[in-house]
C-alpha cells in the first residue's frame, strides 16, 4: 500500500468508560498505538477541553457527545459507540461535520435475551418478593401465585434482533410466543405475528419490550395500554426508559392490576455508581430493578469491543462507512495500487462536478469513483492512478459546501 497521508501511530484515539480491552488490543495490533484509555465518563466541559486533539473517540452510554462537544472536536473523523444505542451522540451534529458514528447492534443480543427469560421465570415464581422476605428473616414458602412459564403466553413488542432471540429462547422453554412489530418480520419457530400492539397486550401473560427510543415510541406504554393488559400479567422493559410511563406502571402495580415488572432502563440514570438512584418503582417487592445491565456480560462487552473497533479501523483504513448509523453507507476495500481521496460535502447541485474538475483539469485519470448521498450530505471516494502531493487536498477543501476532505493514502 502507498504511504498513508497520516501514519496510523499519529492518529490519536480516545477510549472512555472502560470499553473492553479487546478494542484497545485490536486497534493497537492494527497499528493505532496512540490510544488514551480512561475508565470513567467525561462530562461536557471535560470533553470540550480534551477532545480537540483526537481523531477517533470511543464511548459507552454515559458520555454525551453533544453539539457543543462535536463542534469542539476539530480533528474528529469517527465516533464509536460501544453499545447498541447511539442516543448519547448528537447524530445530526456529527453527520453535518462529516463524522460517521458506528455502534454494535448485534453483539449483546444474547445477553439481553437471557436476562429477559430469567426475569420471566422470576416474576412468575414470585422470586423478587420471596427473596426480599428471606433477607428480612421471613419464610414465605408457598405455591400461591407461583407458576411455571411453560404454556404461558409471552408477548414481544419489537421483533428485531433481540426480540426474535427472546422468541427462540422462550419457545424452547415451552412458552407460546406472539409478537408485534411495525415492520413485517419473519416469525422464528412457531411464534405468531399480531396485527396490533393491543392484541399482544390483551393476550399475553408477560409483555416484553424491545423497541428503540423515537418520537413514535416515547411513552408508548401509558395508563391506557397498561389497562389493556391481562390482570395479573407482568411487564418487562429492557429497551429504552423513555418508552414506558413509569408513574402509570407504578399505579398499575399498586392496584394489583399487574402482578409484577422487571425494569432495566430508566428515563434518567445515574452517571456513576456514586450517585443515588431513586425511582417510584423501588417501593414494590414484586418489581425487579436492574441498573441497565441487559447487555453487561463479559461475553457481550468483549464482542462489542471487537465489533466497534473493527468498524473504526475499517473506516480509517479504507473510507468504508459500512455500519454507520448517521451516515451514507459505502462499502470499500483497500486499494494497494491507487491513491485515495475522500470528500464529504453538503448535498447540493454542482459539488460533485467541482470535485471531478479538480482532477480532470490536471489530466488526472480517475480510476474509480464511489458516491452515496442522502438529503443532507454526499460522500465521494476517488481512486486515481496518480501520485499527487497534498496541494490537491487543499483544492478539494476550497470547493464550496465542502464539509471534510481527506487524502487517505
Amino acid at each position: 500500500m502507498q504511504k498513508l497521508s497520516l501514519e496510523k501511530d499519529k492518529i490519536k484515539v480516545l477510549l472512555l468508560e472502560g470499553v473492553h480491552e479487546n478494542a484497545v488490543n485490536y486497534m493497537d495490533n492494527m497499528g493505532y498505538t496512540s490510544i488514551e484509555y480512561e475508565k470513567t465518563a467525561f462530562d461536557e466541559d471535560e470533553l470540550i477541553r480534551h477532545i480537540k486533539d483526537f481523531h477517533v473517540v470511543g464511548i459507552r452510554s454515559r458520555t454525551q457527545l453533544t453539539e457543543k462537544v462535536v463542534a469542539a472536536a476539530k480533528k474528529l473523523i469517527a465516533v464509536g459507540c460501544f453499545s447498541i444505542g447511539t442516543n448519547q451522540v448528537d447524530l445530526k451534529a456529527a453527520k453535518m461535520r462529516g463524522i460517521p458514528v458506528f455502534n454494535a447492534p448485534f453483539s449483546n443480543t444474547r445477553s439481553v435475551a437471557e436476562l429477559v427469560i430469567a426475569e420471566c421465570i422470576m416474576l412468575l415464581r414470585g422470586i423478587p418478593e420471596k427473596n426480599s422476605k428471606a433477607h428480612e428473616g421471613k419464610w414465605l414458602k408457598t405455591a400461591s401465585k407461583s407458576y411455571e412459564i411453560r404454556g404461558k403466553t409471552l408477548g414481544i413488542i419489537g421483533y428485531g434482533h433481540i426480540g426474535s432471540q427472546v422468541s427462540v429462547l422462550a419457545e424452547a422453554m415451552g412458552m407460546h410466543v406472539i409478537y408485534y412489530d411495525i415492520a413485517k418480520k419473519l416469525s422464528m419457530g412457531n411464534a405468531t405475528a399480531c396485527s396490533s400492539m393491543e392484541e399482544v397486550l390483551q393476550q399475553s401473560d408477560i409483555v416484553t419490550l424491545h423497541i428503540p427510543s423515537t418520537e413514535l415510541t416515547h411513552n408508548l406504554i401509558q395508563e391506557k395500554e397498561l389497562k389493556k393488559m391481562k390482570k395479573g400479567a407482568c411487564l418487562i422493559n429492557a429497551s429504552r426508559g423513555e418508552v414506558v410511563d413509569y408513574d402509570a406502571l407504578s399505579h398499575a402495580i399498586k392496584i394489583e392490576h399487574l402482578a409484577g415488572a422487571a425494569i432495566d432502563v430508566f428515563k434518567e440514570e445515574p452517571a456513576s455508581g456514586n450517585e443515588i438512584f431513586e425511582h417510584p418503582l423501588q417501593r414494590y417487592p414484586n418489581v425487579i430493578l436492574t441498573p441497565h445491565i441487559g447487555g453487561s456480560t463479559l461475553e457481550a462487552q468483549a464482542n462489542i469491543g471487537t465489533e466497534v473497533a473493527e468498524k473504526l479501523v475499517k473506516y480509517s483504513d479504507t473510507g468504508s462507512t459500512e455500519g454507520a448509523v448517521n451516515f451514507v453507507e459505502v462499502m470499500l476495500q483497500p486499494n494497494d495500487s491507487k491513491q485515495r481521496f475522500l470528500h464529504i460535502h453538503r448535498n447540493l447541485p454542482g459539488v460533485l462536478r467541482e470535485v471531478n474538475y479538480v482532477f480532470t483539469s490536471k489530466g488526472i485519470n480517475i480510476a474509480a469513483e464511489y458516491l452515496q448521498t442522502d438529503a443532507d450530505v454526499g460522500y465521494v471516494i476517488i481512486d486515481t492512478d496518480s501520485n499527487l502531493d497534498r496541494s490537491i487536498l487543499q483544492e478539494l477543501k476550497k470547493i464550496p459546501h465542502t464539509i471534510k476532505a481527506r487524502l487517505l493514502y
